[in-house]
């Protein structure tokens, strides 16, 4: 992908897993970096190590995205800084178990981060973007947008969010040279495990893809203009058939008229 002479990409989330491993990549691909997080000595040391070994500019922000100053401090950077020309929503909770099992603390938490941040950070991104007609935008989402198993169903209905929020914003931006894509990862070797009823240990191996596997296949489909990119399928006619029955589903429920089925 070409860098625009200083080119800066913005990613959250970045102290550990797939957003350490987008700021390795993307530094690679010589753009300068805005790293977000809440773990300072992560980002400190990360930033050093990449400002080392490519000679990029890399700036630490230190902010949570589950509070509203934490979202307003990333958001208004993204309104200023207009060498910005990518934003990479990586940042993500997950709380697994049954819904009456976790706190709504955490559900708060959960909500916060996977859905609020990601849409208030998109729209401060976008004004530049569109203004600018140039930039892109990748939101990190998950397969489970497709299905919610028993100990996932707010985690899954927020990747749901991810994954239909970045396709209405693809067609929104379709007749310009901004660029949306959504990224589905399945199992990821990530800390997002840690402390849930599921850890990382207990999936077999061969379901699990190396972190930096994942971002180098997700990079290579933002590369071939994938607008969803799923980087364990090998199959991607099996996504054409899924959009391609969901474009049928809604065109058929375009009617005043209920079902013959309901007698009304």
């Amino acid at each position: 992908m070409p860098v625009t002479p200083r080119s800066t990409a913005l990613v959250t989330g970045a102290s550990s897993g797939i957003g350490a491993s987008y700021a390795k990549r993307l530094a690679a691909r010589g753009h300068d970096l805005i790293l977000v997080a809440r773990r300072a000595d992560r980002l400190e040391k990360l930033a050093n190590e990449l400002t080392s070994a490519f000679g990029v500019s890399v700036r630490t922000v230190i902010a949570d995205l589950s509070s509203d100053a934490g979202m307003a401090e990333v958001a208004n950077i993204l309104a200023a800084d207009t060498s910005i020309d990518m934003l990479v929503n990586n940042a993500g909770v997950s709380y697994l178990g049954a819904s009456m099992d976790i706190a709504p603390e955490a559900i708060d938490t959960l909500l916060a981060v996977n859905i609020t941040a990601l849409t208030r950070l998109s729209r401060a991104a976008l004004g530049g973007f569109v203004a600018r007609n140039r930039g892109t935008i990748v939101n990190i989402g998950s397969v489970l947008a497709f299905k919610a198993p028993p100990i996932a169903s707010a985690y899954s209905g927020t990747k749901a969010y991810v994954l239909l929020y970045t396709r209405g914003l693809q067609a929104e931006l379709k007749d310009t040279a901004v660029r949306v894509q959504a990224v589905l990862p399945a199992g990821v070797a990530t800390e997002i495990y840690d402390g849930t009823i599921l850890p990382l240990d207990q999936i077999p191996a061969e379901l699990v893809m190396n972190v930096d596997a994942l971002v180098d296949a997700a990079l290579a489909g933002l590369d071939r203009g994938e607008e969803v990119t799923l980087p364990s399928v090998g199959d991607l006619d099996l996504w054409a058939r899924f959009d391609a029955a969901q474009d049928a589903l809604f065109a058929a429920s375009q009617t005043g008229t209920p079902a013959p089925r309901y007698g009304v």
